[in-house]
């Protein structure tokens, strides 16, 4: 399948080690998951404020062949998201934790499915 995911930075510079932190966790999901479509991340530096510090959020569309997954890591009180690497694993996480359910739910379908009619031919 075509796995094409587009990184959106909004209100911070873009740099190569940035880029590659996320294009490494697309490649982790993209192996767990091969129902990917496409994608996409935007990393965002909204807050600036000089009491709480700048806190990073990472929002990530997950399209698959049967599930639209979105994680919004808008965790404004969150100090540890004011490392942005810490951001993106904890959305990744989160979207992977998503794909697994949905992937669970989506194999114990057919499979019950298929058993329940090879049960009814065979009668």
């Amino acid at each position: 399948m075509t796995n094409e995911f587009q990184i959106v930075f909004h209100n911070m510079d873009q740099t190569a080690a940035i880029t590659e932190a996320v294009q490494k966790r697309i490649e982790k999901l993209e192996r767990f998951c091969d129902q990917i479509i496409f994608g996409r991340v935007v990393l965002d530096s909204p807050h600036n404020n000089h009491h709480k510090g700048k806190v990073y959020s990472v929002s990530l569309e997950v399209h698959t062949t049967v599930k639209e997954v979105r994680v919004n890591q808008d965790q404004h009180d969150n100090h540890a998201h004011e490392d942005l690497y810490v951001a993106i694993r904890d959305a990744f996480n989160a979207a992977e934790r998503q794909l697994k359910s949905v992937d669970k739910k989506h194999r114990a379908t057919p499979l019950s499915k298929s058993v329940e009619s090879f049960d009814n031919e065979a009668a």
